[in-house]
Parts: C-alpha cells; structure tokens; sequence
C-alpha cells in the first residue's frame, strides 16, 4: 500500500537512526503511507509499540492491522497531548518525515501541484477552514508578499503579490488559473523552480507548518526519555534550519540560551553528520532528491 501512495525516503537510514532497541516505545509523527511505520514494525519485538500521527483522512485509511500498532488521526503538534492521552510518559524515539506525500502531490483535487488542474486547496486537513484558495483571494497585497518571502524565499514576492491582487476581484479559484496570473513573473527556463517555491509558500501558510515544526521540536525535549533518538527529515531550508538550530542550540535562534553560570541551555546532541540520498535512491524516486535527515540523542 505505502508503495502506491508514497515511496519513503531515506528509509533504512531514517529508521536505523532511532536505535530500536527492546521493550520500548515509538513515535512515526508523519504516518502517510506507512513505509516508515511498516518498517520500525519489522525491526521491532512483540513487547514495543508504535504511535503514528497524520490528520489526512486519505493517509488514515493506510492503518497498518498490528496489535502493537495506534494510528493517531492528528496533527503531530499534538504530540505531547496525545502521548499523555495514551498514558505514555516518556517515548525511546520519534521520527517525522516533513515531506507531502506522493500521494498528495498527485491527487488533482488536493491542489498541491502545479502539474494538475485542480481547486486551490492544499489542507492537510481536509476539515480545517483555511484554504490556499482563500489566502489567494483574500489576504492583502502586504501580507501575501510576507508570506511568499518567508516561506519561498522569493526576492520577487512583492511583484508576484502585486500581480496577484490586480487580477482580483475576479476569483482565483483553480491551480490552472493561478498559474495563468502568475505567468507573466515567471522567469524562462525556470518557470516551475518558481512556482513551486508559489506552491510551497500557500501550502506552508495553509497548514502552519513552520508554527506545527517549532511546536513539535519543542515537545520532543519532554516526549523523549534520556538517550532517546530524533530522527528528522526535511526537503527545504527553512524546516533544516530549524531542525539544525534546535538540534545544536535548543532554541531556534542562532545561539543556544545560558545559564547565570554561562552554561548552555541544551536538550540533544547530534549523531552523526548530515544524511542525504544518494544516486541510487534519487534515480528511484526523484522526490528525494532534496531531502536531508538529521539524527539527534536526548541528552
């Protein structure tokens, strides 16, 4: 099932970084098609369990049928909530994958790509209000270009906001129809390298995902047990450096917090360096190309 609806990414890599070891608790908090979930239950002995997060109805009918097994339907932001709901106090390991599934890139009616005409939707969260159509319509020119500087990196969000907003009152109400507006500011030969980045920044407004990443890493300090492992995979800067930062300083700034004796204020160290696919797995599965895994111990 996890093949047709997403092929995992760094897998071996990924899983191997939480040090599965006996007797002991885990967290998937991107369940999606279950490939990664699938294979902490192969590595896993009959006394462990395994908690999965993911709010997308579609990913929810992947449940893997394992008595050892909780698919939790929520976003993982909820993690230390759902982890107390389930009376477990400390867990041995947690990974996230931060990437869109494959699924989701390719279902028309989910609006994440720019490939396929569809509506402007892009939730993860199929019941939450808050729309990339509604973004597109209705934030002002202001905000649209904050939005498009911060979450794609775009030196042109202001022309891209501006161009946006002229086309309004008539509704942008299809990822065709937006791609149309937004003709004109794409530059040639690099026309979907942009619109992706377009895509990105309403996809990471519609679902939070900045906001859910520092909520997440933040409950991991007080989910993982001392000598517990984190184990991150990311696909664009943005979410690395938050990771990076978090991982190295505790915070997400650029230096860690001190003490009165000036004393670092630290929650992990690092296990090994950067992890990125190799050639073999890119040629298999070209969405991996961006992604980077960074593996981390609870001190």
């Amino acid at each position: 099932m996890e093949t047709m609806y997403h092929s995992p990414v760094l897998l071996a890599a990924s899983v191997s970084g939480l040090n599965i070891h006996p007797a002991s608790v885990y967290v998937d908090a991107t369940f999606g098609g279950g490939g990664h979930s699938q294979e902490i239950l192969n590595i896993m002995d009959d006394e462990s369990k395994l908690f999965a997060f993911d709010q997308d109805e579609d990913a929810q009918r992947n449940a893997i049928d394992d008595s050892r097994f909780t698919l939790i339907p929520q976003n993982f932001g909820y993690l230390k909530r759902f982890m107390k709901f389930h009376k477990i106090d400390k867990v041995d390991g947690i990974l996230a994958d931060l990437g869109v599934s494959s699924h989701q890139f390719d279902t028309p009616d989910r609006g994440f790509s720019i490939r396929f005409d569809g509506p402007l939707d892009m939730r993860m969260n199929q019941h939450q209000a808050l729309t990339a159509k509604q973004i597109v319509n209705t934030y002002s020119e202001a905000a649209l270009a904050d939005l498009l500087f911060a979450y794609g990196e775009l030196r042109n969000a202001k022309k891209i906001a501006q161009l946006i907003v002229q086309k309004r009152p008539d509704e942008i109400a299809t990822t065709m129809q937006l791609n149309e507006v937004l003709h004109h500011v794409l530059p040639k030969g690099n026309e979907h390298k942009v619109l992706a980045k377009i895509y990105q920044a309403l996809r990471m407004e519609v679902n939070k995902e900045i906001e859910v990443l520092q909520s997440f890493l933040t409950q991991s300090k007080d989910v993982l047990r001392s000598g517990g492992r984190l184990s991150v995979i990311s696909y664009h800067s943005l979410e690395d450096r938050m990771v990076k930062r978090y991982i190295q300083n505790g915070n997400f700034d650029s230096e860690p917090e001190k003490d009165d004796f000036g004393n670092p204020t630290l929650y992990f160290k690092k296990c090994g360096g950067l992890v990125v696919p190799d050639q073999e797995e890119i040629k298999q599965n070209n969405r991996a190309r961006s992604a980077k895994l960074r593996i981390a111990q609870r001190l």
